[in-house]
């Protein structure tokens, strides 16, 4: 009977999803406080529902229950247990209960954590919130159950796709989703407060920490992701501008634009129009990406279902949502005011370009991913749009991007002068360039390699100047004291924007140095790769628990020193009859050293890549300081007090305020 509870809760959540949809929005509408006051309760009880479906179909994985058609599908009964509880959202209806899980959980989260808000204004957030579920769950019970019975029960199943037997797959998911979800959260704040009106600071205070959860939750996603492509697929890649990659980097591109615009709102009141239209487009966004995965317009790893019954559904549901939101907004819009004005250099016009670029640059990946999709569907022939294009088109907008990072803080809100900035910034761009000259001139590296490290420095010693000056010894107090009175958005600030440029010089750094080198090789042979050496020293069988392997041993040396023992594996899932390579990689803080067998030859010999990776580490360093900045951020002490009228600051608490005034 797991099934049919887990099927029951699904129904039982819709019933609850529309009460709650509906009756809120009505009595914020009316004034009517009892059916405003029923949002939060239906909140609650709609997340216990998801949660014990969720909870029903995870029993099912970890029982082996074969009589339910999707875990027949996605598990079988060698597989791992850790592995049995990940199928659970291996395959499209499972991920789509997952979905639906992180919508409830986020929804009630709000319904926790709002307490401040005005109780009219959380009807409405969560009404929109509870609709969007109504949509994802009647989309799940009617096109994509997974507690569907099969009938007579299969003797085992088909077990999970090789390529998703990792840790990745149990991580990278929830992340994504947390993300992807999280931004419905942004969307319902926004369209809540243009049905209520409300479009001022504090409407961007609230919503602000919620959107920097979602965008840290998304970055760690986007980042699990592409480490795990890196180890496991073995081709030592980790971003290939996949469409379904794309999918999650768009929603970041526009989510970065939106914190920062938030920022502007809550601080100047400026950017409300901007801001508002951004929310949406980072949702509407996500929504797409599902409609990619979901659709079967796509042929990918990370597509999950290929019912373009499925596809049509969700693109008739992204076509309400949008629409009625852009409707909205179209509606409300000359309403909203242009709030504080601002000259046509200020910090509000730095931030605003560097949202322009965003904006322009989530475009061409979008542009870039659908294009290929809209000739097929026209019958005007196949064509694949891959790195050659994001790097011509992508790349260039993304400079300015970085130089505005660094001038950006020094510029004063209102109005400032390009001089005074340059002025304020002249021993970091001479710094910045040094470095690159030095990189050019004396390591002989490209321009590009040049470059790159001249932005990451221009980056990281611009946000050093910025700190120095907020902590110097004009200010009262020790450097403690001075250190303490920061707020943590203002560290968040720092730390995503430090992130940035150790990404940076990930990225140049790898692009710029990395080398790959095939040969064929039997035990006992040695092959040289720059300065080290590669010797085949052993191969061996080895049976894993629903796979058969081999696996060889490789020792690295560096002259008489023995530098690493790689162990890489050619593997053989027996149930899907499916060859998988698995990668060996010795990691430093450097480089890292990847080796991968490709298949068997003649006499003994196999393929064999070997790859050097410098500094590719720093890229995933980069991906984590950034989200801990955002968290960081979100946690501000500003965000978890009220909003309302309050008494006359201490001279400590003026202090204080001002320094916020400041921050990003």
């Amino acid at each position: 009977m797991i099934a049919e509870l887990g099927n029951f809760a699904l129904m039982l959540a819709l019933s609850i999803a529309l009460l709650q949809g509906s009756l809120p929005l009505i009595g914020a509408w009316r004034g009517n406080a009892r059916w405003i006051a029923l949002a939060r309760p239906a909140a609650a009880a709609q997340a216990l529902a998801v949660a014990f479906a969720f909870g029903c179909l995870l029993f099912a994985f970890a029982q082996n229950d074969f009589s339910v058609g999707y875990v027949a599908a996605h598990s079988n009964s060698m597989l791992p247990l850790q592995y049995r509880i990940a199928g659970a959202w291996g395959g499209h209806e499972g991920s789509l209960l997952l979905w639906v899980l992180m919508l409830a959980l986020w929804t009630a989260a709000v319904a926790r954590y709002s307490s401040q808000l005005p109780d009219a204004m959380a009807a409405r957030v969560l009404g929109v919130l509870a609709l969007i579920s109504v949509g994802f769950l009647c989309f799940m019970l009617f096109t994509s159950n997974p507690f569907g019975r099969l009938l007579p029960a299969a003797r085992d199943g088909r077990d999970l796709n090789p390529l998703l037997q990792d840790l990745g797959m149990i991580i990278h998911p929830p992340l994504l989703y947390m993300g992807y979800v999280g931004f419905s959260v942004a969307f319902a704040f926004a369209v809540a407060a243009l049905l209520g009106g409300q479009l001022d600071a504090a409407w961007a205070r609230w919503s602000r920490p919620w959107t920097l959860v979602a965008w840290s939750f998304l970055t760690l996603g986007i980042f699990m992701g592409s480490f795990w492509a890196y180890y496991e697929l073995g081709w030592g890649g980790w971003w290939f501008w996949d469409a379904v990659e794309n999918a999650s980097f768009m929603p970041w591109l526009v989510g970065t634009a939106l914190v920062h615009s938030l920022a502007v709102t809550e601080k100047r009141g400026s950017f409300k129009s901007w801001t508002v239209l951004l929310a949406i487009l980072a949702f509407s966004l996500s929504l797409l990406g599902t409609f990619l995965v979901r659709s079967g317009v796509l042929t990918s790893v990370h597509a999950f279902a290929t019912d373009p019954q499925r596809g049509l559904f969700i693109l008739v549901f992204l076509a309400i949502v949008i629409g009625g939101a852009l409707g909205l907004y179209a509606w409300r819009a000359p309403s909203v005011g242009l709030g504080g004005g601002f000259a046509l250099f200020s910090r509000e016009s730095l931030l605003l370009l560097n949202n322009v670029l965003l904006l322009t640059a989530a475009a061409t990946v979008l542009l870039g991913t659908l294009y290929p999709l809209f000739l097929d569907a026209l019958g005007l022939g196949k064509i694949s749009v891959g790195p050659p294009y994001f790097d011509a088109v992508f790349v260039p907008l993304m400079l300015p991007v970085l130089l505005f990072m660094a001038a950006a803080p020094f510029a004063a809100w209102r109005s400032d002068s390009w001089r005074a900035v340059l002025r304020r910034l002249a021993w970091v761009a001479q710094a910045a360039l040094l470095a690159g000259g030095a990189a050019l001139l004396g390591w002989k590296a490209t321009p590009m390699v040049a470059g790159g490290l001249m932005l990451a420095v221009w980056i990281l010693l611009g946000t050093a100047l910025h700190l120095a000056q907020r902590l110097a010894p004009g200010q009262d107090g020790t450097l403690l004291l001075r250190i303490a009175r920061q707020p943590r958005s203002y560290w968040g600030m720092l730390a995503a924007h430090a992130g940035i440029a150790v990404f940076v010089v990930g990225v140049t750094l790898v692009k710029g140095g990395e080398t790959s080198q095939d040969a064929s090789m039997r035990v006992g042979d040695e092959v040289r790769s720059g300065e080290l050496r590669y010797s085949f020293t052993g191969l061996e069988k080895v049976d894993g628990p629903n796979y058969v392997a081999a696996r060889g041993t490789f020792e690295v040396w560096r002259g008489e020193q023995r530098v690493a023992v790689l162990r890489p594996e050619k593997r053989y899932y027996t149930v899907q009859q499916m060859p998988m390579t698995e990668a060996a990689i010795d990691r430093g803080w450097s480089r890292d050293l990847y080796l991968s067998l490709g298949e068997p030859g003649r006499e003994g010999a196999w393929l064999v890549r070997i790859q050097h990776k410098p500094f590719v580490g720093w890229i995933w360093a980069g991906c984590l300081i950034i989200a801990a900045g955002g968290f960081l951020a979100a946690s501000d002490r500003r965000y978890r007090i009220g909003t309302g009228a309050r008494q006359p600051a201490a001279p400590r608490r003026q202090i204080n305020t001002a320094v916020a005034e400041g921050v990003i």
